[in-house]
């Protein structure tokens, strides 16, 4: 017996759904599903349009998260998801939100019909061949009247629901824009791997011969692997007491299993083939041994993003050299000149306001951007945090101006792999370049190694946010120590939403979209144009920004009618 609210959910529903690449449609009769024992029914309060909306939109059901569910839940609970869409199925973008639980099933613990959650939206646990589970991607999201989850998928192995419990007294737009704020956060705090993983599997290619003091010393200090695969024309260093799997060509390495590579030489071709070995979150580490690459390096940098890798290096012979650059976290750091390029696009801006306020002393903030408009719409909101916080703050137009300037930290907003080259090049020796944009999985660029590894440089990227993060961000927006309404741009109902996700495709609006999906007949309206359609709304700005008394108005007018 499911467990039911007093309201009426209708049968049907207005929804926007992607049916094929580049294929939006406004479906007004899409059905709503009644949840069986397991299952959530929850009315969308609000949802914020994302970039990673567009990303699913061009590349559909070849999106490294559209893809079908591999592990982590049996197959048979998925059959019985009729909200659970892989592949070629049509779906409903949207994962930026906050949700009312309207219906449960009489399984379902610890989520109260009426209560207002956000949601966490990264099923980490449950792997697709390159990525995880999503909720608006192969599961369907937000962008709907209702949407239905299920407690089985969205609850961790450790227990944790991925539905957040959130404050009555948040704006619905405050809430919903938690999330991709929270992805920013996990930008800079993710905890990078600094040492081996000793339950993981190593490969070593040594085209140097590898002395048994280096290896030794390097495995007492970073840790020992559970096996190591060995291919060399040398022989493997006696007793060091590892497991050892002799084998003479890469090519029998099975493709994405190894946690940590150590490949001793310097031939741009091999390299290019452990690339492919490198497994998700695993570590290539490039020992030079006095050598150079004769050229450039076709490397993965969109597995930075989604597949978590990394790559370091030494000039030396000494693994060891290359661990000590690995940083903590992500985080900026004292003194450091910070590069955001597209930093006036809506999560350029949450990114410059984050660093800005995150009292860390000394950093300077370059603000890149190809729109002046944009840049101008930024620096209203950036400039006077970055005086009240004390933070040295220059916004410049990258198609005007040359900044010859080199910098500590480079944050990528765009994905262009292009971009991963020339910050590689304008990057300070112990550099980190934030490869934020989710440049596909599958891309690949020529990247001079022999420079990244000379000024030590560190590539980092992440995929969403963990559910630490959201609270990390609620806690501030609870608090009243961010207000994320900063960020909006625009708002609209679903009839505006597939003119938004085209807004944002064709960058003419600077900030964050937000869509009221049980507002009829609202189009896509710029907070500038308020004044003009909806003047008893725009009264309620708080100088121009969107703020909850706007939202008030909004709802109430709109619901009246």
């Amino acid at each position: 017996m499911e467990k039911s609210c007093a309201n009426t959910v209708p049968k049907t529903q207005q929804a926007i759904e992607l049916v094929g690449p580049d294929k939006l449609v406004l479906n007004k009769s899409k059905k709503v599903f009644c949840p069986d024992k397991y299952q959530i029914l929850c009315r969308i309060e609000a949802v914020g349009l994302c970039f990673s909306d567009l990303k699913l939109l061009k590349q559909f059901s070849g999106h490294a998260r559209k893809s079908e569910i591999v592990s982590g839940v049996q197959q048979d609970v998925l059959k019985d998801i009729p909200s659970y869409v892989p592949g070629d199925a049509a779906t409903v973008p949207g994962h930026e939100t906050v949700v009312r639980v309207v219906k449960v099933g009489s399984e379902v613990n610890n989520i109260e019909v009426g209560g207002r959650y956000i949601v966490q939206t990264d099923y980490r646990w449950l792997a697709t061949a390159n990525s995880v589970a999503a909720f608006g991607y192969n599961f369907e999201g937000a962008l709907q009247e209702y949407v239905l989850m299920d407690q089985r998928i969205i609850t961790s192995p450790e227990g944790d629901s991925m539905l957040i419990p959130v404050s009555e007294n948040l704006s619905s737009s405050a809430a919903a824009l938690i999330e991709p704020w929270a992805c920013v956060e996990d930008a800079y705090s993710c905890k990078e791997r600094q040492g081996i993983k000793t339950e993981g599997l190593m490969l070593i290619v040594a085209d140097k011969k590898v002395e048994r003091c280096v290896l030794y010393d390097f495995f007492r200090k970073y840790g020992k692997p559970a096996q190591i695969t060995w291919i060399s024309k040398f022989s493997f260093p006696a007793n060091l007491d590892c497991k050892i799997n002799i084998t003479v060509s890469i090519s029998e390495v099975e493709n994405d299993s190894c946690d940590d590579i150590l490949y001793f030489g310097s031939d741009a071709q091999t390299v290019e083939k452990l690339f492919h070995k490198v497994a998700s979150h695993g570590l290539l580490n490039i020992v030079l041994c006095g050598g150079e690459f004769t050229g450039n390096v076709n490397s993965p940098v969109g597995r930075v993003h989604y597949g978590g890798i990394r790559i370091i290096g030494t000039t030396g012979d000494n693994p060891g050299e290359s661990m000590e650059f690995i940083p903590q976290t992500g985080e900026i750091r004292h003194g450091d000149k910070i590069n955001i390029v597209g930093a006036a696009g809506p999560m350029g801006l949450m990114h410059v306001v984050r660093n800005i306020c995150q009292k860390i002393n000394g950093i300077a903030i370059y603000a890149s951007d190809i729109d002046d408009k944009r840049l101008k719409a930024l620096t209203n909101i950036a400039e006077p945090l970055a005086k009240r916080n004390r933070v040295e703050y220059k916004p410049y137009n990258s198609a005007k101006t040359k900044v010859e300037d080199s910098f500590d930290y480079t944050v990528l907003m765009a994905p262009i792999p292009d971009l991963v080259v020339s910050a590689t090049q304008s990057a300070s020796r112990n550099g980190i370049i934030n490869i934020f944009a989710g440049i596909p999985a599958t891309v690949y660029a020529d990247i001079n190694l022999n420079e990244y590894i000379k000024k030590h440089l560190y590539y980092i990227g992440t995929s969403g946010s963990t559910i630490e993060d959201m609270k990390v961000i609620l806690n501030k927006v609870e608090n009243s120590n961010l207000d994320t309404n900063v960020s909006v741009a625009a708002i609209s109902g679903l009839d505006g939403a597939i003119d938004g996700i085209r807004a944002i495709e064709n960058r003419t609006i600077a900030g964050k979209i937000i869509v009221y999906p049980g507002l009829k007949d609202i189009g896509l309206t710029t907070l500038e144009q308020l004044s003009k359609t909806m003047p008893q709304v725009a009264e309620h700005l708080n100088m121009g920004l969107w703020a909850i008394q706007a939202e008030h108005k909004l709802l109430e007018d709109k619901i009246k009618k």
